[in-house]
């Protein structure tokens, strides 16, 4: 019988449901072609550019920097092209390739070989150091053989042709390139120049790909800093000072020379210093050998002092080098008493008898003639207690309390014109004695002389800052202190063949409750030759030990030498030559 009903049972059929879900597929291949069309056509730019991106690695390529100079044009710090040497541990995985690597490196540093190729295989993937600093030529050897694995990227070191000479006034460069401390932190940015970037093709593992083109910038070398230190200056002060702590037993010291008409720092020495060819950063104590106590450090400069007080009273018209005064051996102010270092009395004493015998009592006395408000005026003229602006980092201002201070007492008046109870840095009392071997000018001190970079070439000038005092007074005061030196037998600080003005400090050490009398702080600062100044010396000696630690038995007899050795170096004429001239 036939079906009733054939088309029920046709498999052939397309109901609804297939016509939908054919639809659906056809929808989906339309958008797909849409959005291939989209990517490869349309926005084929910038696709292509990000998939070139995935693959391109930069490369910093660091910047020769700056060398620092000495006021001859010598190179003080430089630096040399060097090598750092990686192993690529991901290609290292070939250990037959490794070895022979392996076996060439080691040969060519003179390393174990098998050590050598542990370290290359401690790890799967990544770079591992293996040499810093290779020597230039021994790196060229070694990358045009292309061993397998071995990576040689440019780097660069600083050397100090001079050794140790100024540890803390040059400074020193960490691992990263940059400037820790001294000129090469203070000038890190000029020094520093700017890296290169190299771009290149690379591989999944970050390997370069060989051939593939290479683009970037080529570093920019830094400038040069010249500074108006003398090397051979800074080494006569240096070594000089290092004997001298030696034979009295001190903790340490600082020397500083000056040119008298232009403030230019010829030496900067301090001790005990950091040594720039042993840089050890384990060591607990090199936050004290890097500093450069000249600025950082302050003290009480004690009796060369009196000469800024005495300037100041013949720059007023108050007394002559011949005005008197009877020294009793002690001055009470207040209920406070004020004796002289050698707790005697002098009877009547001229204004360069006091200066010659270093009496505190005629110190005060003058301070009494100058009043308070012109005392403290005459320092701020002379920079006591107030920043050099010499361009170092860590500069100390001092410490110096005036009348309308809280705590000031009269007794700081008399205690400050002998130079107790007030605290400067070695820099500002050289600037403040150079005003009496330069007509009667501050100048600023002066430690950079020049700067060239790329761009550009800056000499600096000489700054005066202002006139601390008259031409004639300074005149009286280099008098006076040429008598302070050659006017007493035996003086300690005179120099064979030439005249020197100068003036001796001791000052007690302050401590918590008051003064350590039994340490001190020697000084000396002076000039020459005295009729034509070509340099101011000082010299500090922190707690010599011994028989004596007096100025004049510590330190005068250090300015001698170094003075002496200036002299010569420097072929400078003596007196003995200028009388014999027709």
């Amino acid at each position: 019988m036939p079906d009733a009903n054939p088309g029920q049972d046709r498999t052939d059929h397309m109901t609804w449901r297939h016509w939908l879900l054919a639809g659906l597929i056809g929808l989906g291949l339309a958008a797909l072609l849409v959005r291939l069309a989209q990517i490869q056509i349309a926005d084929h730019g910038r696709y292509a550019a990000e998939a070139a991106a995935s693959r391109i690695g930069a490369a910093v390529l660091p910047a020769p920097r700056g060398a620092i100079l000495d006021a001859t044009g010598f190179p003080l710090a430089s630096s040399i092209d060097t090598w750092d040497l990686y192993i690529d541990s991901s290609l290292w995985r070939d250990r037959d390739r490794a070895r022979a690597s392996a076996a060439a490196v080691a040969a060519e540093l003179g390393v174990d070989a098998g050590a050598l190729f542990a370290r290359g295989t401690a790890r799967e993937t990544g770079d591992a150091l293996i040499r810093r600093y290779l020597g230039y030529e021994q790196g060229l050897a070694l990358r045009a053989r292309g061993l397998w694995g071995v990576r040689l990227l440019p780097s660069s070191r600083r050397v100090y042709a001079e050794g140790d000479l100024a540890g803390p006034l040059i400074g020193y460069v960490g691992l990263d390139g940059k400037g820790l401390w001294g000129i090469e932190a203070d000038f890190d940015h000029i020094l520093r120049g700017r890296p290169g970037l190299l771009q290149a093709e690379q591989d999944p593992l970050g390997r370069p790909i060989a051939f593939a083109p290479a683009e970037g910038r080529a570093p920019q070398g830094g400038g040069e800093v010249q500074l108006t230190i003398d090397r051979f200056i800074q080494a006569i002060a240096e070594r000089r000072l290092a004997e001298a702590m030696v034979e009295h037993e001190a903790i340490g010291g600082t020397v500083i020379v000056m040119e008298p008409h232009t403030g230019a720092v010829l030496a900067m020495a301090s001790l005990p210093a950091v040594r720039l060819s042993a840089v050890d950063f384990g060591d607990e104590g090199l936050d004290d050998l890097v500093r450069n106590r000249a600025v950082t450090n302050v003290y009480e400069p004690g009796s060369v002092f009196k000469t800024l007080t005495t300037a100041a009273a013949i720059d007023l018209g108050l007394i002559t080098p011949l005005t008197t005064y009877e020294d009793t051996g002690a001055v009470d102010i207040g209920g406070a008493v004020i004796r002289n270092w050698d707790f005697a009395a002098h009877g009547v004493m001229t204004m360069t008898q006091y200066l010659q015998r270093s009496l505190n009592t005629g110190a005060v006395w003058l301070s009494g003639l100058i009043g308070a408000e012109r005392f403290y005026q005459y320092l701020d003229r002379f920079g006591v207690a107030q920043p050099t602006h010499v361009g170092l980092s860590g500069e100390a201002q001092g410490l110096m309390r005036r009348p309308d201070d809280a705590g000031w007492y009269p007794i700081d008046l008399a205690t400050n014109s002998y130079g107790q109870g007030l605290a400067a840095t070695p820099l500002q009392v050289i600037a403040a004695i150079n005003v009496f071997a330069n007509g009667g000018a501050l100048m600023q001190p002066q430690i950079v002389r020049g700067i060239v970079t790329g761009e550009d070439a800056r000499e600096l000038q000489p700054v005066a800052v202002h006139q601390a005092i008259s031409p004639a007074t300074a005149r009286t005061m280099a008098r006076m202190m040429l008598d302070v030196v050659e006017g007493v037998p035996y003086h300690r600080a005179r120099v064979p063949g030439y005249r020197v003005a100068g003036k001796t400090g001791t000052t007690l050490v302050s401590i918590p409750t008051g003064y350590d009398l039994d340490t001190t702080i020697a000084s000396f600062a002076g000039f020459l030759p005295y009729e034509a100044p070509r340099v101011t010396v000082l010299v500090k000696i922190d707690r010599p030990s011994g028989a004596s630690n007096l100025g004049g038995a510590v330190a005068a007899p250090v300015f001698s030498v170094i003075a002496a050795d200036i002299m010569q170096y420097l072929n400078v004429p003596s007196d003995a030559h200028l009388a014999e001239a027709p």
